[in-house]
């Protein structure tokens, strides 16, 4: 029989790694081509790894909490029939994911190369003082490998950076200037040393909650956030879904929220100002020609990001129901890597659970997030001078300044609260 590698698959959009949270097989088991062998927890999705190959188990190489890059062996198997003509089609995905998608580390003066480090990597060199720049990678594009560092340090031969090394490395050619080095990911500060007294209750950190703080971290990190806020007079749209809703849920099944409203008026003010969907790329800014808003929705311990594909084409009825089908598929553990794969943009119901005004950390590499805050009766002063109670709504932009400045921000928001204050009956369709 011929020994087949089983490899961490890509498993969503700019997702680097991911950790074992548990193993569905042991050694020594048969599996069938397609059976689930392990569950893995990203900062995106809770996801299965299904076998490539019909065989038998020979080998658990990642242990339940252990990260592992994309594209990294976790397991091997005997293959029944021991035929490799073909290759499988998980692992020429995640192969070909991890080259298009991983950021190479810096090798050898090379131009073009950045020094980027996934935080597995980076964890380890922290830990044992290791030089990544004296280390010579062995995955693709000469990535430097979680592996390749644990040779170094059972070998004990660390490298270390020699007291006159220049910060900059040379070109190749050496009548060119030389390039600074491409700043790293960020690195987690150590853990606090925190005193634990009697009674106190310590709760292990899961795979999906470290995976949730890697993200948020380096979103602030890299991110120079900045904030603003709208308040929208929604009195019409209330009493307009509000004389809808019950015919409504009779009719399709599912309750029309107010939320879809929401998303709706977003996705056609980003189709007025697309500069607001875009992503920061080093040297360029990507503005992205489809709206594909990313929806958060938690549970008791984590919280996912399932995407509404071309939210800008569908109804509010439809965008309605996605938002449904998507939620239960979060609730009931049935969400997918493919629903949580390019989203464009995110918009935030944290008026769900009564917040009035928040400031949310953008969903990395979007440049912005809208924090659709609880709608509440406020006293408001008329254009007549008059006062009158009215329902009143806050919608909170977070933004990254590399890409977007106020002025855009200020008409986008302009531009959403225009389609919701006139939101009515005589004006909107839900179909």
């Amino acid at each position: 029989m011929a020994i087949e590698q089983i490899k961490m698959p890509q498993l969503g959009e700019s997702v680097t790694e991911g950790t074992i949270s548990k193993w569905l097989v042991s050694v020594g088991d048969k599996v069938s081509k397609y059976d689930p062998l392990a569950e893995v927890m990203t900062d995106k999705v809770n996801a299965e790894v299904p076998s490539s190959y019909t065989g038998t188990i020979k080998e658990l190489i990642a242990n339940e909490g252990d990260t592992f890059a994309i594209g990294e062996i976790i397991c091997t198997m005997e293959v029944d029939g021991g035929s490799t003509d073909e290759a499988p089609v998980a692992e020429e995905s995640a192969a070909e994911a991890l080259i298009e998608n991983a950021a190479p580390a810096a090798v050898g003066g090379k131009e073009g190369n950045k020094a980027r480090y996934s935080p597995a990597v980076l964890k380890l060199a922290q830990e044992h003082a290791i030089d990544l720049t004296m280390v010579n990678g062995t995955g693709a594009d000469g990535r430097i490998t979680r592996k390749d560092l644990q040779q170094i340090i059972q070998s004990g031969n660390i490298p270390q950076p020699a007291a006159d090394a220049p910060k900059v490395q040379a070109s190749e050619n050496t009548d060119a200037p030389a390039k600074p080095a491409a700043p790293s990911q960020p690195v987690a500060p150590e853990a606090p040393s925190v005193p634990v007294a009697a009674g106190d209750i310590e709760i292990p950190v899961t795979g999906v909650r470290k995976a949730i703080a890697a993200n948020m971290l380096r979103s602030k990190h890299e991110v120079p956030h900045a904030w603003t806020m709208v308040e929208v007079d929604v009195t019409n749209l209330v009493e307009y879904r509000n004389s809808l809703k019950d015919h409504f849920n009779k009719k399709e099944g599912f309750n029309l929220t107010f939320f879809a409203f929401f998303v709706k008026a977003v996705a056609q003010a980003l189709k007025e100002f697309p500069q607001i969907n875009s992503m920061w790329a080093g040297d360029k800014i990507i503005q992205k020609k489809e709206i594909n808003l990313s929806i958060a929705v938690a549970t008791d311990d984590a919280l996912f990001v399932p995407v509404i594909k071309n939210a800008d084409e569908k109804t509010i009825k439809g965008i309605g129901r996605e938002i449904n089908e998507l939620a239960q598929k979060v609730r009931t553990g049935k969400l997918r890597s493919e629903d949580m794969q390019g989203g464009t943009f995110t918009v935030n119901n944290t008026g769900s659970f009564g917040s009035v005004q928040s400031m949310g950390i953008i969903n990395y590499p979007q440049a912005a997030i809208l924090q659709v805050e609880s709608i509440v009766k406020r006293p408001v002063v008329m254009n007549n001078g008059m006062i009158a109670v009215r329902d009143m709504v806050n919608l909170c932009l977070s933004l990254d300044h590399r890409v977007l400045d106020g002025l855009v921000c200020g008409r986008f928001l302009a531009r959403v609260k225009e389609i919701l204050e006139n939101t009515s009956k005589e004006t909107t369709s839900i179909y």
